[in-house]
């Protein structure tokens, strides 16, 4: 029941050693690797990865930093792509504002239109969100209202970290958080503003290759790491780690309906 609900293993970080780092990571015990799409080459990379092993997932989406290569044609296939058997999830899209603020608009209108496609689909959002909690936020509430249904608008907030008050935020919207590396980064706060989510809203990730948890950090992170993220919850928690490894892995089970792909 240990997953990864977030990895990047058709990362070219991984272009030397794939194979291994997956078996390295089913090793440790992961049963299933969920990889979001970044931009159009990560999309059909993921395909083809999944398409020779059966433990690893598509998610379908494009990463915010890449809005502005979204013309019509790529958005047709994304829109292909996200109808395809086995798909888990839209995404990663979301809001970055770290890198460039130049093109917010560009990524407002692809996070709704990513929002719309989800809901028609009944498949759960994956968020990417950086320095932009509160329009994040907003838009996601503007769905939910403009929706019939808006119970179907629903996901989780990939990398949480905060700030606290995104925490209630979240669980209003009826959302789940994953926690990766940062979970484990000393003096990073990121354990605080998870301590008021219910265990039964967390899922596990790595995020791989990126923000590897201690004591690898600053080192390329793998999938197998997913174990020290829930190995740091369960001494946060005082729970026993098997309790952790069960509870967030029926999380990701549910949201992501992996169950039904194994049936």
């Amino acid at each position: 029941m240990l997953i990864d609900s977030h990895v990047h293993i058709n990362h070219a970080k991984f272009s030397d050693d794939r194979e291994a780092a997956l078996d390295r990571a089913r090793e440790a015990g992961v049963t299933a690797f969920l990889i979001p799409g970044i931009d159009m080459a990560s999309l059909h990379s993921a395909f083809e990865l999944a398409a020779r092993h059966e433990d690893v997932h598509v998610m379908v989406g494009i990463h915010p930093s890449h809005a502005r290569e979204v013309d019509d044609t790529a958005w047709e296939e994304v829109e292909r792509l996200a109808t395809e058997p086995g798909v888990v999830a839209i995404g990663e899209t979301g809001l970055d504002y770290y890198w460039d603020t130049s093109f917010n608009d560009v990524q407002h209108d692809l996070l709704r239109r990513h929002i719309r496609l989800a809901a028609g689909l009944g498949l759960p959002l994956v968020f990417h969100n950086r320095d932009a909690s509160e329009d994040l936020v907003r838009i996601v509430r503007e769905e939910k209202v403009a929706h019939e249904q808006p119970e179907l608008i629903y996901g989780v907030f990939h990398c949480f970290g905060g700030p606290d008050w995104l925490s209630e935020a979240i669980m209003d919207l009826g959302f789940h958080v994953g926690i990766g590396g940062t979970f484990t980064f000393k003096n990073a706060g990121v354990p605080d503003t998870v301590r008021t989510i219910p265990m039964d809203r967390i899922l596990l990730e790595t995020d791989s290759p990126f923000l590897a948890p201690v004591p690898h950090r600053g080192q390329r992170n793998e999938p197998a790491y997913v174990r020290l993220v829930a190995e740091a919850l369960a001494m946060d928690r005082g729970l026993a780690l098997d309790e952790v490894v069960r509870v967030t892995g029926e999380n990701t089970e549910r949201l992501f309906k992996l169950r039904s792909l194994r049936s």
